[in-house]
């Protein structure tokens, strides 16, 4: 079947459409309905149904025969650990915690915050938490006493499940005093703690508060799967919001086990038994989607790594993994590739391995631009795919859907709007704007299942920050257009198109410019205040490990390429050699903090930046041009 004709199925049978897929999920009450409207533009997918995730993830694989398949593959370069986890194993483990949260006092309902790095013990703690009704908030590990405590305060949990410590390389990053703290600081205290002790380190346990992971699981009765209503939800994740206060998404059960299976094979093209590998973590929403959920749902081999694309130890860690563990699907982040591409642009290291079991890579968490995807593809010799999708979506809202039929990649757009999403560029004013037309992406409601219902204990705020910009769509912050064959293209954030004397323009064109440069690894355009012409574009470039040509030659070359590509409109004139950029862990650039930075006006340490340092380093190169004099 082809895309066009799955797209025009959905258009012309929504409901019809997710009843069918609904059929690939085991209920305990089967939907009878599955879109309920509750007015407002708020709507709720399958709330008649009743269903749990833990079940539908691991105990129906090992009912249906295949208990000895693997379920996860844990994979630590930092610790030089390899462990195989089968799905009998996964339930037995799983079942004897979620045992002994309930002896605790953890029900249905109840939320439980999990902090806790990539170790398999992570996604345990999640499918506990779903085997018992229980609300999970993963919050990334290692983040700071005081994130983590305005989340505390926020979901107001009963337990706390974390690790003594995460690692990086060559360092510990010692996780039982950032929570002591965050629970010092928050008004809302948990009733207990369960503490995984890692033999790299072994944290001390607060009496009467804390307890240790292996000894409280002691004697207790392992736990059966908690059905609930399809509407409960299923976790809060917190995304970063503009106010500093974090917005809580929540993703309803029956949804998102109903998306996730489905992109599965229609979206990553992998059958049940595949191994497939999201390197991300936990902490973020890809880690939620397809680290744990998505892929035990559909009965595939999930892999969780506990290293970086670089340095643990080199730049071939990632084909290592995909050769040693058979993977046949690869999720990655454009800057992790952009970091191997850096340290490694002739593809040395992937000449090392047999990766003929790979068969198609798929990039999100920022726009991939056309020079890595081309990099990508001509060292891998398999589809390269950028998709496009957000925190608040939880899988993907425009994507190359091979598993349904391999589209033609254009270089720059993460391909066609999925099933559920009909994507439309809009003007300020709420108008369609014609193919090829930059403007506002904005989502027609409903979303389809999967999708943010509302935020945690926050409606208005959830109306405010995605429903009254434009009247009966999902405001997607994202700015972009489409062209006549209904490919999305991605440009920025909407905050980050900048007016230079009155002519709209996306930095991500001028980024896309910047990385075309041979001796350019990495690059960030944000504008910057100009009396003149209100913005002006400023460039910022990683060079390849080994260039040792002039600053200043390639500073005039890549001017002179956006004047030949763009067009003297841009007013292209600054750029500036930078070692690094600032980014959140996971890999998001900071733009909007070195737009601060530059402008000299004030602005809050993001909490998930990756090293503060880094934002001397770009005040410093950014003087030398005459901006952030403050």
């Amino acid at each position: 079947m082809a895309y066009k004709d799955v797209y025009e199925g959905w258009k012309n049978d929504p409901e019809g459409f997710w009843m069918d897929a609904a059929q690939a999920i085991d209920w305990d009450e089967a939907p009878k309905q599955a879109l309920f409207d509750k007015g407002e533009n708020l709507y709720e997918w399958f709330a008649d149904a009743k269903v749990n995730t833990c079940w539908n993830a691991v105990d129906r694989h090992v009912e249906a025969g295949r208990g000895e398949q693997t379920a996860i593959i844990y994979d630590s370069p930092i610790t030089h650990t390899k462990r195989e986890i089968s799905y009998v194993e996964l339930r037995n483990r799983v079942a004897n915690l979620a045992g002994a949260l309930r002896a605790k006092g953890i029900e249905k309902g109840d939320r439980v915050i999990i902090y806790m790095p990539m170790i398999p013990e992570a996604l345990e703690a999640m499918l506990a938490c779903a085997r018992l009704g229980a609300v999970h908030s993963v919050v990334f590990g290692g983040f700071a006493s005081n994130e983590l405590a305005v989340r505390i305060d926020d979901a107001k949990p009963k337990a706390i499940i974390a690790a003594s410590c995460g690692l990086e390389p060559g360092r510990v990053v010692h996780y039982k005093p950032l929570l002591d703290g965050a629970i010092d600081l928050s008004e809302h205290k948990p009733d207990f703690c369960v503490i995984f002790q890692r033999e790299q380190e072994v944290a001390e346990l607060t009496p009467g508060r804390d307890v240790n992971w292996h000894g409280f699981q002691y004697g207790v009765e392992p736990a059966e799967c908690v059905p609930v209503e399809g509407n409960h939800p299923a976790y809060i994740l917190y995304t970063s919001g503009t106010t500093g206060q974090p917005k809580g998404v929540i993703r309803h059960t029956a949804g998102q086990l109903v998306a996730l299976n489905w992109t599965m094979k229609n979206l990553y093209n992998v059958e049940p038994g595949d191994v497939f590998w999201a390197a991300s973590d936990v902490g973020w929403v890809v880690g939620h989607s397809y680290i744990c959920y998505g892929p035990l749902i559909h009965g595939n081999t999930t892999i969780v790594f506990e290293g970086k694309p670089v340095g643990t130890p080199d730049a071939g860690t990632f084909w290592r993994v995909i050769s040693e563990h058979n993977v046949k699907s690869f999720f990655t982040a454009p800057t992790a590739f952009r970091a191997v591409k850096r340290e490694d642009p002739t593809g040395e290291y992937v000449k090392k391995y047999d990766l003929s079991c790979l068969k198609q890579v798929y990039l999100a968490g920022e726009r991939a631009d056309p020079d890595t995807i081309v990099w990508a593809q001509e060292q891998l010799q398999v589809p390269v795919v950028d998709h496009w999708w957000q925190t608040e979506t939880g899988w993907s809202i425009a994507a190359n859907p091979i598993g349904i039929e391999e589209l033609p990649i254009k270089l720059g757009s993460p391909t066609v709007p999925m099933p559920g999403y009909q994507v439309e560029i809009l003007d300020d004013a709420g108008h369609p704007v014609e193919a090829g037309t930059l403007g506002a992406i904005a989502i027609k409601l409903p979303l389809p299942p999967g999708t943010l219902p509302t935020l945690w204990n926050a409606e208005e705020r959830f109306k405010k920050s995605y429903l009254n910009t434009f009247p009966g769509y999902y405001e997607t912050g994202d700015a972009g257009m489409m062209d006549e064959d209904g490919y999305v293209y991605i440009m920025a954030r909407t905050d980050d198109v900048i007016n230079v004397a009155g002519h709209r323009l996306s930095t991500g064109g001028m980024e896309e410019v910047l990385a075309g440069h041979p001796d350019v690894a990495e690059c960030a355009v944000i504008g910057v205040t100009d009396q003149l012409k209100g913005q002006m574009p400023v460039g910022f470039l990683c060079l390849n490990a080994g260039t040792d040509r002039d600053h200043a030659d390639v500073v005039k070359e890549v001017v002179k390429l956006v004047r030949e590509k763009i067009g003297p409109v841009a007013a292209f004139k600054l750029a500036v050699v930078v070692d690094r950029l600032p980014k959140t862990r996971s890999g998001k650039i900071l733009r909007g903090t070195m737009v601060n930075i530059a402008d000299s006006t004030p602005y809050k340490m993001p909490a998930t930046i990756d090293d503060p340092a880094i934002l001397d380093e770009i005040k410093e190169a950014l003087q030398t041009i005459g901006y952030a004099k403050g």
